[in-house]
């Protein structure tokens, strides 16, 4: 199949370019940036730049993993991120309608669904968050655009009877957080591995089920994580003692993390399921929290990314 995969020099589309080839796709890529897998340098905002590529690649598939995200607010207006997060999307499925395109991809987060109220912390029990979770709307622009998004995902497969994965991904961006600071960057993601990250690898494995398992399923939503140990059961015991609540189900974490002068997280207050994306699309992560103790107790290297010095390529040709 040829597959737009716009995006294409950022951290995921780098990493879902060579699976998809590997796949058997032809992929053409569109980025703002240059990029290994980039053949197109431009936006897709740019409508007639998007038309001209469906139109003349012979585009059979559109992914569109290409995005404002949350880190950019400091860096562009509201006005670019609806450009680009909004107006580009609405482009890229008025094409592949006009292609008669049987299905479309579309890279979304988990960010969207984090309102003012979770960020606040104020519950006594974790949020769990699967696709129905809502308790408010999104708490900036970049959840707000990406939330507009997935509404035109939903409208344009209603009129055009396109199949549309709308794919939540959760965190798996190689740098540190822009917002967190108290705890070192490899042991903070060693910890989103409880609830809330996902490795690359696994990101990008999952927009490879969802070509061929959203078929026929009409347009749906997935969280991306990594799969959980706990239950719904649990979220108030996580939230008020998180760490007696991990030693349960893993009852040498506390040892293996003294060992690096790591901490356990003493309460967790969300808890991302992703049990929809095995149930529909038969797709379950590789890297959970598991994963990551048995390469401690191996001493070999951890099974996710971190690079403090990584910028988005866009970034770095201004």
């Amino acid at each position: 199949m040829k597959v737009l995969l716009t995006g294409s020099s950022g951290w995921l589309g780098r990493h879902l370019a060579p699976r998809l080839h590997e796949a058997g796709h032809d992929v053409v890529g569109l980025d703002v940036a240059d990029g290994a897998d980039t053949d197109h340098i431009g936006s897709v905002a740019d409508k007639a730049l998007v038309d001209a590529l469906v139109t003349d690649e012979r585009i059979e598939l559109v992914i569109h993993a290409g995005a404002l995200h949350k880190p950019d607010i400091v860096r562009y207006p509201a006005q670019t991120f609806v450009d680009v997060n909004v107006s580009g999307t609405l482009n890229l499925l008025e094409a592949a309608a006009r292609a008669g395109h049987d299905r479309f991809l579309f890279t979304s987060t988990t960010s969207l669904m984090v309102s003012d109220a979770v960020r606040a912390g104020d519950a006594d029990t974790a949020f769990w968050m699967d696709e129905d979770f809502f308790a408010g709307p999104p708490r900036n622009i970049y959840g707000v655009t990406k939330a507009a998004a997935e509404n035109l995902c939903r409208l344009y497969a209603g009129l055009h009877g396109m199949d549309i994965a709308i794919l939540r991904t959760g965190r798996f961006f190689p740098e540190d957080d822009d917002t967190i600071t108290s705890t070192a960057g490899p042991n903070l993601k060693a910890n989103e591995f409880l609830n809330r990250r996902l490795s690359v690898d696994d990101a990008a494995e999952a927009h490879i089920a969802a070509i061929d398992g959203i078929g026929g399923l009409g347009c749906e939503t997935f969280v991306l994580s990594a799969s959980p140990a706990f239950s719904r059961d649990d979220c108030a015991a996580l939230k008020r003692d998180a760490r007696t609540v991990i030693a349960l189900y893993f009852p040498d974490a506390d040892q293996l993390y003294a060992e690096r002068g790591w901490q356990l997280p003493e309460t967790i207050d969300r808890v991302y399921d992703p049990s929809k994306a095995e149930r529909l699309l038969g797709f379950r992560p590789k890297t959970d929290f598991a994963a990551i103790l048995a390469a401690m107790r191996a001493d070999a290297p951890l099974p996710y990314s971190h690079d403090p010095s990584y910028s988005s390529p866009k970034e770095l040709v201004g």
